[in-house]
């Protein structure tokens, strides 16, 4: 058992305690930060926000892998899962010095602490979490459940990287945590880093007990052994005890992982049968919530319960009592042992401390931009489906994909910075060319019966899209690239991760010191319109609502309608940094549209008028039909076609959408069309018939401000779905090519010769269409096998 010799255990309590006070200072005070004088309300802010329960053990965490890095030269990165312990990690950065490097104007002396208590969830300040803000974290916390997920990913690829990751009890209770004690599994500690997992228990959440802080050690230890670790115990609320067992159980846990990297790099053959043999640590601390802070206030318990959960005392200004408790407590710290009379932390306080890209504050790998590697990337040109005639051959465009992606891996294995993360769906996707050069990651026995599996894969599959949105989040903001794939309707389990990862990305860009990360890439295929087959419940566009909503510096939405455009879009998404990139396209046979001069030409742009598809050369046109998607782009270039035929006096432009967000106002955003432009693309004043992919309220949302607006006739996914046949999809959602055809001579300023028999032929067409499923099970012959007349 490690013993803590009598100098490292009073540099260890020392910090803790500064730590704490500078994290109740944050919490209550604008003025008297040190306490020179007695405190009086005026020094005490008017609105009290941030969250002591859980910060005295974040402290404490800090303190003692402080002690670690140092002895033992530690490459570390600190995740914090509870998200309400930002003012616990803003303490340890200001103490470290980091945050002084980061914003000049908060130096580490008495001034400078008073603007950071100041500023501390205050306007013009910085958030209560552990947000963008604050150095050396790619975790804020504020929506629970990924704190385990995120260090997995930040895991991968890093050798030399230990990733503490606290876990808080009141996280614990969420699915995505629970799913996430799994991602050891998916380690391989020949080449990637270890996870530190630190469950912390104190047993409160707002306002009640949580599942696991009650829990017996016995049933805690069966959880985690189930997992693949092997849990180490430390509890108490005697700080002394506490500083030695801690002490001595990060060591262990070191040793442990120091031990499995030797073994597992020492060259002995691992048998495929077994599996990776090592088992992993996890720290369990159980101290009281809300340690060492007030007992009890107003005859109620406080510390060691719920109600130390946020502001312990709340009645500071207006509450002689509360001023006094609040003044005892920062004052049980002793400040005056522990900062100058300038101000400054006590010299044995940073003495002891790591130093340089050494503390986890300023951790290189927390602000990923610093040390990613672009990628290198083959050629799509080479990729490229010969189209010498536009909508002539039916191809899978995202098996062309996976040919791409597979050079993708082999071009980039030395630098081993680029993953594919999909939940069990990678060839069902058609990207199953990866597998001509890499494993699907798998450390638990392999049977004769597997395919491609291997510890040391970078096909990351696992039935959860938390767990492999979460993961591709932790590798992208230590630097690495990636791309998730996965059904367009279960993206939405992981949508709220989209949402806050967007919001990252977004806080990032207003800070000169967090340099770029690679952009976080979804491809959504198995889509709506072609989950004839699975039903309603697969049917859902609606990450596309999710994505467009999110401010424009880091939104964009691509809809590729063919391989070429597809190449095109991934070519760039892959290349790109700080973005959310969504590629939204099918993985079944589609036609192929445009040459890759086209697509690129095309996809740079944005959109595009397919004279091609149109008549008179879209010139002057009398209705614009315009789509996004590549199956709303077949059947608005079939319905094209049925007006060329029928009625070919009247005139119509084609125009496809591949680049969702340059419908906005270019003042909305940076892909978007100034009016001149649009009014170029869609004529000022004729009516719109859009096909659109995804729900129709998303374009309305877009081209509002872009003139008329209710010239706009959208027509997408309603709602309407169950198992049937594709072309059955588009009826049951008035977006077939005859609903199309039926809304463009409605629409069109004047009425064609022709037009009358045009409809009976559509209307016809529908009522012969719903006989012909019910009787033979598929779709209608001519409209099975359709393709494109020149």
């Amino acid at each position: 058992m490690t013993q803590l010799d009598e100098q490292d255990a009073e540099r260890l309590d020392r910090w803790w305690r500064a730590a704490n006070y500078l994290t109740v200072g944050q919490i209550y005070l604008r003025d008297n930060v040190l306490l020179r004088e007695p405190l009086r309300p005026e020094h005490v802010k008017p609105r009290l926000l941030g969250h002591w329960g859980t910060s005295p053990g974040l402290n404490l965490l800090w303190a003692h892998l402080n002690r670690l890095i140092v002895a033992r030269d530690l490459e570390m990165l600190f995740v914090c899962g509870p998200g309400h312990g930002g003012p616990a990690v803003v303490a340890n950065t200001w103490l470290e010095g980091t945050w002084s490097e980061v914003y000049p104007d908060i130096g580490t002396d008495e001034a400078g602490l008073r603007r950071l208590c100041r500023q501390f969830s205050t306007p013009g300040g910085f958030p209560s979490h552990v947000s963008v803000e604050v150095p050396g974290s790619i975790h804020e916390g504020g929506e629970l459940g990924y704190a385990l997920v995120h260090a997995v990913g930040a895991a991968f690829d890093a050798p030399d990287r230990i990733v503490a990751c606290v876990v808080g009890d009141g996280e614990a209770e969420t699915g995505p945590l629970e799913g996430s004690w799994k991602g050891v599994r998916f380690l391989d500690p020949r080449r990637d880093g270890a996870v530190l997992p630190i469950l912390h228990l104190n047993d409160g959440k707002i306002s009640g007990p949580t599942v696991l802080g009650r829990s017996d050690d016995a049933d805690v230890a069966a959880l985690l052994r189930s997992h693949g670790y092997d849990p180490l115990f430390v509890e108490g609320d005697r700080p002394e005890q506490v500083h030695a067992d801690l002490a001595d159980a990060l060591e262990r846990a070191v040793d442990t992982i120091g031990e499995n990297r030797a073994d597992a790099r020492s060259g002995r053959a691992i048998d495929p049968a077994v599996g990776l043999p090592w088992r992993w640590p996890a720290i369990v601390l159980r101290t009281p919530k809300g340690w060492t802070g007030p007992g009890v206030v107003d005859g109620l318990q406080v510390e060691g319960t719920f109600r130390s959960h946020q502001v312990p005392v709340n009645q500071v200004r207006t509450d002689p009592d509360h001023l006094a408790v609040l003044e005892e407590w920062m004052r049980s710290y002793r400040p005056e042992e522990l900062f100058g009379v300038d101000g400054r932390p006590a010299p044995d306080l940073v003495d002891g401390a790591p130093r340089g890209d050494r503390r986890m504050s300023a951790s290189p790998a927390a602000n990923g931009g610093r040390v990613s590697v672009a990628l290198d990337l083959p050629d799509y040109v080479d990729y490229a489906f010969d189209v010498t005639v536009p909508g002539q051959e039916y191809h899978e465009s995202t098996r062309r994909l996976g040919e791409w992606l597979r050079d993708v891996f082999v071009r980039n294995a030395e630098d081993g910075n680029f993953r594919l993360f999909s939940p069990d769906e990678t060839n069902s996707n058609r990207l199953g060319a990866v597998f001509d050069v890499e494993n699907r990651c798998w450390t638990l026995p392999v049977t004769d019966d597997d395919d491609h599996l291997a510890p040391d894969g970078r096909v990351m599959e696992v039935l959860s899209e938390h767990l492999c949105h979460g993961w591709l989040e932790g590798y992208n903001l230590t630097g690495r690239h990636g791309l998730f794939a996965t059904y367009e309707a279960f993206a939405m389990v992981s949508a709220s991760m989209t949402v806050q990862h967007a919001k990252w990305l977004d806080a990032a860009a207003e800070l000169g010191w967090r340099r770029p990360v690679p952009s976080l890439n979804v491809l959504l295929t198995s889509t709506c319109w072609r989950n004839d087959h699975n039903g309603f419940s697969h049917q859902g566009p609606g990450l596309i609502d999710t994505v467009i909503s999110k401010k424009p510096e880091v939104a964009r939405v691509y809809l590729p309608p063919d391989a070429n455009t597809l190449l095109s879009v991934a070519d760039h998404c892959l290349r790109s940094r700080d973005y959310v990139n969504l590629i939204v396209i099918d993985k079944q046979p589609q036609l192929q549209w445009l040459d890759m001069r086209a697509a690129r030409e095309h996809c740079t742009r944005g959109y595009g008028d397919w004279e091609w598809a149109g008549t008179f050369g879209g010139e002057d046109p009398d209705i614009v039909l315009a789509c996004a998607g590549d199956v709303v782009t077949m059947e608005t270039v079939a319905a094209a076609q049925l007006l060329r035929r029928w009625v070919p006096e009247l005139r119509v432009r084609v125009v496809n959408i591949v680049d969702l967000m340059t419908l906005l106002p270019a003042n909305d955003h940076p892909h978007g069309m100034d009016l001149v432009a649009f009014n170029q693309l869609f004529t000022p004043d004729q009516h719109v018939v859009f096909a659109f992919h995804g729900y129709p309220r998303a374009v309305h949302f877009l081209v509002h401000g872009q003139g008329r607006q209710d010239r706009f006739h959208v027509r997408g996914y309603k709602e309407e779905g169950t198992t049937t046949t594709p072309f059955d999809m588009v009826v049951l959602n008035d977006v077939s090519r005859y609903q199309l055809c039926l809304q463009a001579l409605r629409r069109a300023r004047r009425r064609p010769a022709g037009a009358d028999e045009l409809g009976e032929h559509c209307r016809s067409q529908l009522a012969a269409h719903e006989l012909y499923i019910t009787e033979h099970l598929q779709d209608l012959p001519e409209v099975q096998d359709w393709t494109w007349e020149p």
